[in-house]
């Protein structure tokens, strides 16, 4: 007999439930004030691109340490480490208390996450076949904003049930597992493995020092700094660090533990890296003229088409065609709560690639300013658009839910709607 389908979402712990509801707090607000920073990027940009794009490239740093850096690679390289190290903290707690606990009852998000990389990849290597180096940016598409996309989310549907969130949350938290993954594996030129060794060394005497259970931040922050700086010189990408030391930092409380060490830095670094890590990397980064010619690169250049089709369609094929065949082969099956007109609306939310595509990007096609720039506007471009159609689908489904309670009669609690009428 086949085993019973499990259902998600879980059941969280009170304690968890607590810190994944401040966490999300903290990452709607993020993903406004990375909005404002956009919009402020973009209109300086276009206003007088070279006084925009001397403050990008200022550099500064000691040479002697191989750290002269332009601005927006500091903000690259050193404020998305923190950004990915609060990853790696998510990464940790969802396998220990959240949804991803028990592998086998996390499989619809996990599905969802999975094929919703794979999808977008191979949706953009379709349209780009044939165009001159566009194998690089094959990866750009594969990710998701979370802040970005509960910003959307919170804005337009904060009426919606709460697991939403929580499946687009843990979607998230694989995503960003897998696009640093990727970024470690493909996107990693010149190694320097005795920098590389260096690095690893700090990040496991930081693993070490987690399990005996020290906990003062003053003996972690010169270590982690140290690694990064390690790793940043070996020529891996320094993010690798940040999510490393997220991973390794320890979410199981101990006797006398109001809070564990990982609970106490989510608690004290999420609102660095959403409030200021992310949005000013975005404000670094998302700066292009949107003249003639760059509207018309969206148009005539495949990378750029292969990127917002990735983007907007593959996303959606493949969060949405995830779910539902993990559904459909008995794998997992959704709670009374979610339905897949709500899934649906969810799965464009997706395509709001945004921090880790222009991180992608920049990774792929740095070299080459135009192409890296025509590459940006069509993230900010597919971003816009699924985020538009996210927030239509789900102003449906607001009513909808609303109309389905109203009808459900005073006093009474509306029953879960069958996926055959919804």
């Amino acid at each position: 007999m086949r085993r019973a389908a499990q259902v998600w979402p879980l059941r969280p712990t009170a304690r968890y439930a607590t810190q994944i509801a401040e966490a999300l707090r903290a990452e709607t607000l993020g993903g406004m004030i990375m909005l404002a920073a956009t919009v402020a990027a973009l209109i300086w940009a276009n206003l007088s691109y070279e006084s925009y794009d001397s403050i990008r490239t200022l550099t500064f740093g000691p040479a002697s340490l191989h750290l002269d850096l332009e601005l927006y690679k500091w903000a690259q390289n050193g404020l998305l480490a923190i950004f990915f190290f609060v990853a790696g903290l998510e990464v940790k707690e969802e396998f220990t208390h959240g949804e991803l606990a028990v592998l086998r009852k996390a499989a619809l998000p996990i599905i969802a996450a999975l094929s919703g990389m794979a999808v977008p990849a191979a949706v953009y290597l379709l349209v780009t076949i044939g165009a001159p180096d566009a194998a690089r940016g094959w990866a750009i598409p594969t990710a998701t904003d979370i802040a970005f996309a509960l910003a959307v989310l919170a804005v337009t549907a904060s009426a919606m049930p709460a697991a939403l969130r929580a499946f687009l949350l843990t979607c998230a938290v694989v995503d960003d597992l897998g696009a640093i993954t990727v970024i470690a594996l493909f996107y990693t030129e010149g190694l320097n493995v005795p920098m590389l060794l260096a690095g690893a060394a700090l990040i496991a005497l930081y693993g070490l020092l987690q399990a005996r259970g020290v906990t003062s931040p003053w003996i972690y922050l010169p270590i982690a700094l140290a690694a990064w700086y390690f790793v940043e010189v070996s020529g891996l990408h320094a993010t690798v660090a940040g999510v490393a030391l997220g991973l390794l930092t320890r979410c199981k409380a101990r006797e006398a533990e109001q809070r564990t060490p990982a609970e106490a830095a989510d608690h004290h670094i999420r609102p660095i890296s959403a409030g200021l890590a992310v949005p000013v990397f975005a404000f670094l980064s998302a700066g292009v003229p949107l003249n003639a010619s760059a509207v018309g690169a969206i148009f005539s250049d495949r990378v750029v088409l292969g990127v917002m089709a990735g983007l907007v369609v593959g996303k959606f094929l493949g969060v949405f065609g995830g779910a539902w065949i993990s559904v459909r082969l008995g794998l997992a099956r959704l709670s009374s709560e979610l339905h897949w007109r709500d899934m649906a609306a969810v799965s464009l939310l997706g395509g709001v690639g945004f921090t880790v595509s222009l991180l992608i990007g920049d990774l792929a096609y740095g070299g080459d300013p135009a192409r890296a720039d025509a590459v940006t506007t069509g993230v900010l471009a597919a971003s816009l658009v699924s985020s538009i159609l996210a927030a239509a689908l789900l102003h449906f489904r607001v009513r909808s839910h609303a109309a389905a309670s109203a009808t459900s009669g005073p006093g009474r609690v509306p029953g879960p709607m069958s996926e055959q009428d919804d």
